[in-house]
């Protein structure tokens, strides 16, 4: 169960990972992203159509390239994760009853 949510957030890893490099140095090709982070081509590929989907990223003739939602998503970003910090936070469980077994 845990393993799949550890899944999740190292593609989300990847995704943010990627969009930061188009910001940094938009634009910016497969081949590039792929060697810089050392993430296979098919799995940028991925994320950019990821983030294409999510309208974060446009492809261009030499590379992606930010739109115009990309700022308003970034500027949210810190928020939206604590809030999903915080939701993880309270699903602990501090103190295990023994289990007679």
């Amino acid at each position: 169960m845990i393993d799949r949510l550890e899944k999740e957030v190292d593609m989300l890893e990847r995704h943010l990972q990627v969009l930061r490099m188009v910001i940094e140095n938009e634009p910016i090709g497969i081949v590039k992203m792929s060697n810089e982070t050392g993430y296979p081509h098919h799995k940028v590929r991925y994320s950019l159509r990821v983030l294409e989907e999510e309208n974060l990223i446009e492809p261009s003739s030499q590379g992606a390239i930010t739109t115009e939602d990309t700022a308003g998503f970034v500027s949210d970003l810190d928020a939206d994760l604590d809030e999903i910090v915080e939701k993880l936070e309270g699903m602990k469980i501090d103190e295990v009853p023994e289990i007679e077994g």
